[in-house]
């Protein structure tokens, strides 16, 4: 199966689904195809010894924590609330990095947190008798620093953490054996929507430099990044890496994938609220970009439409908002839209549902959950005024 084929199956699966039966705009996540990725994920994880974390970033739905829980080893928090999210709804291991930690915030994040990752050697210095003490009261999570290789494979430099003057990760050339004392494990993330060959490079070229430093460290976290789910993922070379790193340092490995988690698990449903033409014909919907999909504006990428085809006339699609690019692209319907119409964006779960926000008063889509095996359709979340309202005070 390949790229084209998962989104193939994505669309097959979405079309035998009645846009009409949720609230517009909505998300629909596809509890199957949730679980679906975890048990790919589930059987890396068994057959490379690697303990796999779900990516709250990306995706941190409560009402999967139960297929999370089932199939993989925990989650990963970047700050107090996804570590509190994590422990409280998803259970399991909590791992949890901040480029800049608050010292009263991670009081309770080492409480919440089973390893805790700091950005730079300053700060984690900084924090050494906060550390101790928590420690001192059983209450410290493993400590962990996160590097940046100095090896960059990102296709562009603001999804690159390896970039030249990026901000996150402590540069291997400046650090030193004795700046590791007490740290158990070391995090790096470097890649973003990539297949295995990236992280293979990426390996060969740090190994040298942090090997010796992994001698009586617990654990390497090789961060998040991996399209393990896509079919075209080499999972056999990823298996084999694990274990020539677990054998060759004595360390645990852990992967904290997250867009592969709910990889083409869900659409936004929307609405055509108005056509009209300026050069090209218009039409004016309840998904805005900027409020709905902001990785569409910040990535950018364009989104799958349902039901699409090459040979219909164009329409450019945009939001309800005041913002002049508040537009989500050219796009070719099927069946010509008529106001009213509903219509769906493909492969919606991961980074638009966490993205979301109430620019100019538009409102948040609504939640539901459905299971493409038996059609049961569960509306779990409808946001209002004062959903609104309580943000700003």
């Amino acid at each position: 199966m390949t790229k084209i084929d998962i989104v193939a199956d994505s669309r097959a699966r979405f079309a035998r689904f009645d846009l009409s039966r949720v609230p517009s705009p909505c998300f629909v996540v596809d509890a199957a195809q949730i679980e679906r990725n975890c048990r790919i994920l589930a059987e890396v994880a068994e057959a490379s010894g690697a303990q796999i974390f779900l990516a709250l970033k990306a995706f941190s739905m409560p009402a999967v924590a139960p297929i999370i829980r089932e199939h993989l080893s925990g989650t990963a928090a970047s700050g107090i609330h996804e570590a509190r999210l994590g422990r409280g709804e998803f259970g399991g291991h909590v791992a949890t990095f901040n480029a800049g930690f608050k010292a009263a915030e991670l009081e309770q994040v080492l409480r919440l947190s089973d390893h805790v990752i700091f950005n730079s050697l300053s700060q984690l210095d900084r924090f050494r008798p906060l550390i101790a003490a928590a420690q001192a009261r059983g209450e410290g999570a493993e400590i962990g620093l996160r590097i940046n290789p100095e090896h960059s494979e990102g296709w562009t430099d603001r999804y690159d953490p390896a970039a030249p003057c990026s901000r996150l990760g402590m540069p291997v050339s400046k650090i030193r054996a004795g700046d590791l004392a007490g740290v158990d494990g070391l995090h790096m993330h470097t890649l973003c929507e990539q297949g295995f060959a990236p992280l293979e490079r990426t390996w060969a070229a740090v190994a040298p430099v942090i090997g010796p430093w992994l001698d009586g460290m617990k654990w390497l976290n090789l961060g998040g990044g991996h399209h393990i789910t896509m079919p075209d993922y080499d999972r056999a070379g990823l298996i084999a890496l694990i274990h020539r790193i677990r054998d060759a340092y004595g360390v645990e490995v852990y992967l904290e994938p997250g867009e592969a988690v709910a990889l083409q698990s869900a659409i936004l449903v929307g609405e055509v609220l108005d056509l009209t033409e300026n050069g090209v014909p218009l039409a004016i919907s309840d998904i805005s970009a900027t409020c709905h999909m902001p990785d569409v504006i910040e990535a950018p990428y364009r989104p799958d439409l349902l039901g699409e085809t090459e040979d219909a006339p164009a329409v450019r699609l945009g939001g309800p908002s005041c913002l002049a690019g508040d537009v989500i692209g050219d796009f070719r319907p099927a069946v010509p839209f008529q106001v009213g119409d509903r219509f769906a964006f493909l492969d919606q779960a991961h980074y638009s549902m966490v993205k979301t926000n109430t620019f100019n008063g538009v409102p948040l889509p609504a939640i539901a959950l459905w299971d493409s095996r038996t059609d049961e359709l569960t509306l779990l979340r409808e946001f209002g005024y004062d959903d609104f309202r309580m943000r700003l005070g």
